[in-house]
């Protein structure tokens, strides 16, 4: 049957209560019961001056942008416009339906004035992350690393070509030394440090528009500015913590700074960390494994030319410290190089009788050279745990806990790109993006324990004493009727 509405209510005059308007499952009233906000104005007292006008409540501005990321709204105009006419977001802000938004412009300005190079935003995540911890949610038993790209604003066809000076590794004071120990063992003369006009340099692409931004290409994937967000995760997805680069960073070396922040952080012992192929250098399993830290690491294709002798081709034999090749000639030691490598090399007068020397090398000199690290015994060790059946459980996990991760981030909150500049920007926006996906999962898990925990017993009781209490106003309401019929 065709209904027409005719009634119209628009010009009625009602009175409701906000509080009445919001589902009682809503996700702002779920993040509201989950943790308490006042921890900001101990945060940002310092930052406020005691003259002037008054100002917006700082918890009111961290929770617009809390809006913005945890649904996904794409700018902050937008997420203005949303606050106005959704009854849920004002309730969330503690605004009446009638009281005026703050302009959208209002987050900018304090951020400049206030809020920037301040760990503001770092704190909002450590805070959210303590409550899940407090809450026994967070199982860091097992943790998963990756990185993930954050295609920047930045036109990548305006850059310009520099050079810069190749940087030295954070490590590299302790590889020297175990460099010159290995030299002086084999009868070798320590290194000669390096001089200032001897330090290497690089060409690199900077961007005209955002110079923070790196030059990111991986496979198949589009080249483009970018930075990077190495990110660490636990069994249940909860973020642990990150590190942003630019996307010209390797992930094996932003590994050590997000590795050494897990590891102050943790409470929690970590048997093992999953990390994939870009991480698995001599360094990282030696710091993981001298932690006791199992490296759940995938198999690693061997990086050789097609048609030639694979490096597990040649043996090393540990008590003579040498290498055996295929066709049984022995590479002696030569010497320890400057990256920490040893170099074993072939006898020429062997290699050029040898039949196989078309698929061995291709030198001029007909000699093999094949190069072992000072901390190889280590990549072997975590090649070796990889076959166990838990490291294998460990790895397989990568893609229900880490990528999964990212694919939310990228898909619900708007990590897949950026119209922010500069590193700083960068590291609030991702910061209030991990803080509300962990928010959103804390509070969900709050309110689902919270309602698994109601027993059928107390439930029973409350109904029965409605009952019985319906039952005595209708047997005491018939009593008076009948009072007031004899009168």
């Amino acid at each position: 049957m065709l209904t027409i509405r005719k009634e119209n209510f628009r010009d009625d005059e009602i009175n409701v209560i906000l509080d009445g308007l919001v589902p009682e499952n809503h996700l702002v009233r779920k993040i509201e019961n989950a943790i308490d906000f006042s921890f900001i104005y101990d945060k940002v007292k310092d930052l406020y001056s005691p003259l002037g006008a008054p100002s917006i409540d700082p918890v009111v501005l961290i929770k617009i942008v809390l809006i913005q990321y945890l649904f996904g709204i794409p700018s902050m105009r937008q997420t203005i416009r949303e606050i106005e006419v959704n009854v849920a977001y004002r309730w969330f802000l503690g605004y009446s339906l009638t009281e005026k938004i703050p302009h959208f412009s209002t987050f900018n300005k304090n951020y400049e004035r206030r809020f920037k190079n301040t760990d503001l935003f770092e704190s909002i995540f450590k805070e959210i992350l303590a409550r899940a911890t407090k809450c026994g949610f967070v199982d860091s038993s097992n943790i998963y690393i990756d990185s993930t790209h954050i295609k920047a604003s930045a036109n990548k066809k305006k850059y310009t070509k520099v050079e810069v000076d190749i940087q030295a590794k954070h490590y590299q004071e302790k590889l020297e030394k175990e460099i010159n120990e290995d030299r002086l063992k084999h009868g070798k003369s320590p290194l000669c440090e390096v001089k200032n006009e001897e330090v290497k340099k690089k060409e690199k692409i900077e961007s005209n528009t955002d110079k923070d931004s790196g030059m990111f290409f991986k496979n198949e994937k589009e080249k483009c500015f970018a930075y990077l967000a190495h990110t660490a995760c636990d069994n249940n997805n909860f973020i642990l913590d990150f590190h942003i680069t630019s996307g010209n960073i390797h992930d094996s070396v932003a590994f050590s700074d997000l590795y050494q922040k897990i590891k102050n952080n943790s409470k929690q012992h970590t048997t093992a960390i999953a990390i994939d192929a870009g991480y698995i250098t001599p360094y990282i399993c030696k710091t993981l494994l001298d932690d006791g830290i199992i490296p759940a690491i995938p198999y690693k294709r061997p990086l050789t030319k097609k048609g030639f002798f694979k490096k597990y081709d040649y043996v090393y034999d540990e008590y003579y410290d040498c290498y055996i090749c295929p066709n049984n000639k022995i590479l002696k030691y030569s010497t320890t190089n400057r990256d920490g490598y040893r170099e074993y090399k072939s006898n020429p007068s062997d290699c050029k009788s040898c039949e196989h020397l078309n698929i061995c090398t291709n030198s001029k000199n007909k000699q093999k050279l094949v190069t072992r690290h000072i901390w190889q015994n280590y990549l072997e060790e975590a090649d070796h745990l990889r076959h166990k059946p838990y490291v294998k459980k460990v790895y397989s996990k990568r893609k229900e806990t880490i990528e999964r991760v990212f694919a939310d981030a990228k898909e619900k909150h708007g990590m897949r790109y950026t119209k922010l500049r500069g590193l700083s920007k960068i590291e609030m926006e991702v910061s209030l993006i991990f803080s509300c996906m962990n928010l959103k999962k804390l509070a969900n898990w709050m309110w689902k324990d919270t309602s698994n925990n109601l027993r059928l017993t107390p439930i029973f009781s409350i109904l029965s004493l409605k009952i019985f209490i319906k039952k005595k106003i209708a047997i005491l309401y018939k009593l008076k009727m009948a009072i007031l019929s004899t009168i």
